[in-house]
C-alpha cells in the first residue's frame, strides 16, 4: 500500500511503499482509508514523535480517518467487516491514516455520519475538541460572550459555529485581516487582528470592564496571557496547546478564574472514561453535520502526494479551513 510516512532524522515526510499493517491487538480492526484530514498535531510530530510505541522510518501519521472496516480482532463485537466508521487516531500509534490503510482500537470508532468521507475526515480533531472544550469545559450554554484565540484555524473556526448554535450573541475572535471576513461568515460577532497593537484594548472594548464569560485559546505562545487578562470576575480559559500557569496571569485568585486543559486524543490513554468522551463528543458532532448546523466551508482535497508539503506548510499557523487527503 501507499502511505506517507515521517523520517525523525531529517524532519521529513516521505510517500513510501509498505505492507498493509495487521491488528496489534484484539480490540483493533483495520479500515481501508478513504479519507484522512490533516491537523496542525501530524504537522508537529518533531515535538511529540519521542512517544510513539515502535519509532521507526515506517511511522504513518494521520488521526482523521473516514474508512471502512476490513479486518477486526477477537473481541471486536459490536463492529463488522463492511461497516463505515469515522475515528480520532492515537498518536502513539504507529499505523495512522495517511494511508491506503490503518489500524485503531475499535473502542473510540464512531459511526459514520451521513456526509461525504471528506466532509467526515474533516471534523474529528478540531470539530470533536471545539465541542469538547465549549460543552464539556466551558458549559457554553450559561455563557454570555467568548473570546476565541485564532478564529480562522480547524478548532477556532468549528467553535465559532458551536457558540453560535448555542446563542451566544458576543463572539470575538482574532484572526489575520486577510481572514476577517471568513471568520464573521462563520458566525463571528467581532474580530480583530492580533497583530494590531492595540489588539488587547480593541477586545477589551466590546465587552467593557465587566471582561468575557470564556476564553478558548487554540493558538498558544503568550495568548494564555491575554486571554486571562481579558476574562471578567470568574471567568473560564479553555487552553489546547500548551500547560497553563495561573500564577502568570492578573489576580487569577481574586478575580475568581477558573483554568481548563484538553487534549482529545488524551482520552485513548485514559481507560473507559477517556474513551466514552472521544466517542460522545464524535457521535454528537456527526449529529450537527448531518443537519448542517456544522459546516466546512474552505474544505481543500488533495492527493497523497501532496500531503507532506502540506503538513510543512501547516507549521506555519497559516492554514484557513480544512484539508483532506481523499484515496
Amino acid at each position: 500500500m501507499k502511505a506517507l510516512c515521517y523520517h525523525a532524522a531529517q524532519d521529513q515526510f516521505v510517500v513510501k511503499e509498505l505492507e498493509r499493517p495487521r491488528l496489534l491487538s484484539a480490540w483493533d480492526v483495520v479500515v481501508r482509508v478513504n479519507a484522512v484530514g490533516l491537523n496542525p498535531v501530524d504537522a508537529k510530530i518533531k515535538h511529540w514523535f519521542s512517544i510513539v510505541d515502535r519509532p521507526s522510518d515506517d511511522f504513518v501519521p494521520g488521526l482523521d480517518v473516514s474508512g471502512q472496516i476490513v479486518e477486526k480482532g477477537a473481541k471486536v463485537s459490536n463492529w463488522k467487516i463492511g461497516d463505515q466508521v469515522l475515528y480520532h487516531g492515537d498518536m502513539r500509534r504507529a499505523h495512522g491514516g495517511i494511508a491506503q490503510y490503518a489500524v485503531h482500537d475499535s473502542r473510540t470508532l464512531v459511526t459514520h455520519p451521513q456526509v461525504t468521507a471528506s466532509v467526515a475526515a474533516a471534523s474529528p480533531c478540531a470539530a470533536w475538541t471545539a465541542w469538547r472544550a465549549l460543552v464539556d469545559k466551558l458549559n457554553i450554554k450559561q455563557q454570555q460572550s467568548i473570546m476565541i484565540c485564532g478564529g480562522s484555524g480547524g478548532v477556532g473556526g468549528f467553535a465559532i459555529q458551536i457558540a453560535k448554535h448555542f446563542g451566544i450573541k458576543t463572539i470575538a475572535a482574532t484572526s489575520s485581516v486577510a481572514n476577517h471576513e471568513y471568520v464573521r461568515s462563520l458566525g463571528a460577532s467581532h474580530v480583530v487582528d492580533y497583530r494590531h497593537v492595540d489588539a488587547q484594548q480593541q477586545l477589551r472594548d466590546i465587552v467593557g470592564e465587566q471582561g468575557f464569560d470564556s476564553a478558548l485559546d487554540c493558538v498558544g505562545g503568550d495568548n494564555d496571557l491575554l486571554a486571562s487578562e481579558l476574562l471578567g470576575y470568574e471567568g473560564h480559559l479553555v487552553e489546547l496547546v500548551k500547560t497553563l500557569n495561573p500564577e502568570r496571569y492578573r489576580d487569577s485568585f481574586m478575580r475568581g478564574l477558573s483554568f481548563h486543559q484538553l487534549s482529545l486524543g488524551a482520552g485513548h490513554v485514559n481507560g473507559e472514561s477517556g474513551r466514552q468522551g472521544i466517542v460522545d463528543s464524535g457521535t454528537i458532532v456527526s449529529k450537527l453535520l448531518e443537519r448542517q448546523i456544522l459546516r466546512i466551508p474552505r474544505l481543500q482535497s488533495i492527493s497523497l502526494e501532496q500531503a507532506g508539503e502540506s503538513l510543512m506548510a501547516m507549521r506555519s499557523q497559516r492554514t484557513v479551513g480544512k484539508i483532506v487527503v481523499e484515496f
